[in-house]
């Protein structure tokens, strides 16, 4: 699962209508938690959980980027990029599944956001994001690799639609922590990250701290 915090008013000015204005409520709400999806208010007993809004600020996120969110699900990192990156900028929302990218499309709507591109795709096939290669300033791949296979496939992709000195962000679960989050079995280490890098050619900037229950490795092409 991914963590969420709200989003900017982005709307057309005296058009919210009565359910746009309870999803505004709702996303204000959800700017002051950091929690998990907003769903633990102030029930976060001291936790660390993600914040987007944060890490996509280390990720020094500019004005026109072109950022890939490859694994999107519902946007919990789409929408923080489409405001850091402006209408200057496009964040390509990728995710095999329809629902998924049929909620972020109907959202953007609510928000005005008009720089968000959803796209239907399977990562796990070579050229599977259909996006030009060479055409992203980053990649983001939050709790996606531990989903998928061949892990390796999805670097390279990330490789192949990046622009040189371009980076990607990999979060993932912490391996020794079970407490939520996937079976053990089923999560990625950093160490397997490290090699997945070295073997894309990938040098490691940096690790950045991320939740209580996850780590974060920032990678440059």
């Amino acid at each position: 699962m991914r963590c969420e915090t709200g989003f900017p008013a982005y709307r057309q000015a005296g058009r919210l209508r009565g359910n746009d204005k309870n999803r505004q409520m709702e996303n204000q709400k959800k700017m002051n938690v950091g929690g998990v999806a907003g769903d633990l208010g102030d029930l976060s007993f001291g936790l660390k959980f993600i914040n987007p809004k944060s890490i996509i600020d280390m990720l020094e996120v500019t004005t026109g980027m072109f950022v890939g969110d490859f694994g999107c699900g519902t946007g919990y990192f789409t929408f923080p990029l489409a405001q850091k990156v402006e209408q200057g900028g496009r964040v390509y929302a990728l995710d095999i599944l329809k629902e998924k990218l049929e909620a972020i499309e109907s959202e953007a709507k609510v928000w005005g956001l008009s720089n968000i591109i959803t796209k239907r795709a399977n990562l796990e096939l070579v050229g599977g994001s259909k996006l030009d290669e060479n055409s992203l300033d980053l990649v983001c791949l939050v709790n996606m690799l531990f989903q998928n296979k061949d892990k390796n496939l999805i670097i390279g992709e990330a490789v192949r639609v990046l622009k040189k000195g371009g980076k990607i962000l990999v979060v993932e679960w912490n391996v020794n922590d079970s407490l939520f989050g996937p079976e053990s079995e089923l999560r990625v280490s950093k160490e397997d990250v490290l090699v997945l890098a070295e073997s894309n050619e990938l040098s490691v900037l940096k690790e950045i701290e991320i939740s209580d229950f996850h780590f974060g490795l920032i990678l440059e092409k």
